[in-house]
């Protein structure tokens, strides 16, 4: 009897180890051939934001307010002490995550994320600290940059970090889900903005100097922008920003542009209100490239890999709506293409990792990190 229920026992468990590995992997049919999913770690609460360090562990940002450390196995560390308090309300929370060009002499690490305020205002804030050498806190803590006006509402916060090869950091935000504020200067609400690694404000900032207008700002018009990469070979900076019932946008940002929302825009109102199409007012600066329906675009990188040669120079670009890693293929700024590598899940970050293998964060309760490889590749 005993040796029944052990030998049961046995095959249960065998059972459930053959269920474990056929979930971890999955293989999805994309137009340059098949790509292997592989889950490397899972249980994260809505993560966000993902960075690699030099020893190819990753640190990545759990949108309730915890920053981790995941091995290249998977394994998850407890949360990091040193990170600031967040409005962890909506859309807010801890969100994106960047290390400093010169990281492996400063250890420096930095964070976007949603700033409590007085009477339950929040307005986005970048924050760096000194990861400690076990790596298991932020040391030094200093806020750099607070949009201002704080405002209420647990809606629209942006936000992604990227760093020019000149060491500037260009910081992506949002108008907070309040429309007019995104053709204001004089607050930071709807716009990009472009940071010294301190904080202080770049010389040749489009807007220094202008009276009423915040000098931090690069451009404006813009309605949430939580998708940005820099191009490798020419150093433009790309954005995908959500639209409204429609039209989510694909753009390449200029220093002092206008990019019209909330007076034009490809899609519409969620009452159902029509919004001028862009073409309609051609004093604002226009996108390379829009979405209806949308993809809710989320995370971005250009590929510059081995692994996947025929992805390279491709803009890979996070789907939440999509529930895909969309991939679009450029000559030059002109779209020639487009590719969905489909999750299954709502992607809110892609990274190329250190191996030239694509990584990916799933957005849910219980989220995972994925791995994206050539079928029979490496």
């Amino acid at each position: 009897m005993r040796r029944s229920i052990a030998l049961a026992s046995a095959f249960t468990a065998a059972l459930c180890v053959a269920h474990a590995q056929e979930n971890r992997v999955q293989t999805v049919t994309s137009q340059t051939g098949k790509v292997r999913i592989e889950t490397i770690a899972r249980g994260l609460e809505h993560p966000w934001g993902l960075a690699f360090l030099p020893d190819g562990r990753m640190l990545v940002t759990e949108r309730p307010g915890r920053l981790r450390v995941v091995s290249k196995k998977g394994q998850i560390s407890e949360p990091l002490s040193g990170v600031p308090r967040v409005f962890a309300r909506g859309q807010g929370g801890l969100l994106d995550v960047a290390l400093a060009p010169d990281f492996a002499s400063s250890r420096l690490v930095y964070l976007t994320y949603a700033e409590p305020g007085e009477g339950g205002t929040a307005g986005t804030a970048v924050a760096r600290g000194r990861l400690n050498d076990a790596a298991t806190g932020l040391d030094n803590l200093q806020v750099i940059f607070r949009q201002q006006p704080k405002v209420e509402g647990p809606n629209h916060f942006g936000s992604r970090l990227v760093f020019t090869p000149d060491g500037k950091l260009f910081v992506t935000l949002a108008e907070r889900f309040k429309f007019d504020p995104a053709q204001d200067l004089s607050g930071h609400l709807g716009s990009i903005v472009r940071i010294n690694p301190d904080g202080t404000v770049p010389n040749d900032n489009p807007f220094v100097g202008r009276q009423n207008a915040r000098p931090e700002i690069w451009s404006y018009g813009h309605r949430n922008i939580q998708s940005a990469a820099l191009h490798p070979q020419t150093g433009a900076l790309w954005v995908a920003e959500m639209g409204p019932r429609g039209g989510d946008e694909l753009t390449r940002p200029e220093a002092g542009k206008n990019y019209g929302w909330p007076e034009v825009s490809w899609g519409r109102h969620y009452d159902g209100r029509d919004i001028p199409d862009p073409p309609s007012r051609p004093n604002f600066a226009g996108s390379v490239h829009q979405w209806t329906p949308v993809i809710s675009p989320s995370g971005m990188t250009v590929y510059t890999g081995e692994v996947f040669p025929a992805w390279r120079g491709s803009l890979l670009i996070g789907g939440l709506s999509a529930s895909s890693i969309v991939r679009v293929t450029l000559d030059g700024e002109k779209i020639t293409g487009e590719d969905r590598i489909n999750l299954n899940a709502r992607v809110r970050d892609v990274r190329q990792g250190p191996d030239g293998a694509v990584y990916a964060l799933t957005d849910a309760d219980s989220g995972r990190l994925v791995r994206l490889t050539p079928e029979g590749g490496s």
